[in-house]
C-alpha cells in the first residue's frame, strides 16, 4: 500500500523567487520565471544546502548554530493565503518578495496546514515534501513596514496561520510560472497522542 496518497487537488504556480543574501536587515527577494531546484535547493538562494546551521525553529531540540539536515530550503506560500494576510493589514496586496517566498501556489486550500510529509509534484516530476508550517517573522514585517510605511507592524498577527510551509526538494526539477502542481498526502489517520 502507497505512503502517500495523491490527492485530486491542484494549484498553480503564480510566483517564483529566490532569497540572494542575508545582508539586508529585511528581505530582499528576487522574482523570477523559473526556479531550478537540486537535491540542496535553488542556487545561489541564501536557504540552500543539505545541512543548515539550527535556528530559533529548533531551539528545543538544538543549541543554536548545531549543523542538522536542511529540510527549510524553500518558502512555500498560498496566493489566497496572501491575500487575506493583505486584508488584515488594509493593504491591497501582498507581494510575495516581502515575504522571502520561494513559490506562490494559487488553488490549494488551507494550505498553510498542509500536513507535514505531504509531496508537492509539479508539472514535469519536480517534488518537494512539506516540513512544516512556517512560523511568522520579524524580517518581512520590516520589509513590509519599509515598502508600506504603518503597516509592518501587524504582520505577525495577521500572518498567524497564514505564514505558508517550508519545504525540501525530494526530486530535482525546474519550476515555472504557469505549472500546474498536485497534491500528495500520506496516508495515516490523524494522531491522537496530545488529545
Amino acid at each position: 500500500m502507497p505512503a502517500l496518497v495523491p490527492t485530486e487537488l491542484t494549484g498553480t504556480i503564480t510566483w517564483l523567487g529566490r532569497v540572494p543574501h542575508r545582508d539586508a536587515p529585511e528581505i530582499e527577494t528576487v522574482a523570477l520565471t523559473e526556479l531550478a531546484l537540486t537535491f540542496a535547493g535553488a542556487k545561489d538562494e541564501v536557504h540552500a544546502g543539505l545541512t543548515r546551521p539550527s535556528c530559533s525553529r529548533v531551539v528545543s531540540q538544538y543549541r543554536k548554530g548545531t549543523e542538522i539536515r536542511n529540510v527549510r530550503q524553500l518558502s512555500v506560500v498560498s496566493a489566497e493565503e496572501l491575500a487575506t494576510i493583505a486584508a488584515k493589514l488594509d493593504l491591497e496586496a501582498i507581494d510575495p518578495a516581502w515575504m522571502g517566498a520561494s513559490v506562490v501556489i494559487s488553488g490549494l486550500p488551507d494550505f498553510s496546514h498542509l500536513p507535514p510529509s505531504s509531496r508537492l509534484q509539479f508539472e514535469g516530476g519536480c517534488t518537494i515534501t512539506v516540513d512544516m508550517q512556517n512560523q511568522p517573522c520579524q524580517f518581512p514585517a520590516k520589509t513590509i513596514e519599509r515598502a508600506r510605511p504603518g503597516h509592518g507592524k501587524g504582520f505577525k498577527p495577521a500572518a498567524e496561520g497564514l505564514r505558508g510551509v517550508t519545504a525540501w526538494v525530494e526530486r530535482e526539477g525546474l519550476l515555472k510560472i504557469g505549472a500546474k502542481v498536485r497534491l500528495h498526502v500520506p496516508s495515516q489517520r490523524h494522531w491522537t497522542g496530545m488529545a
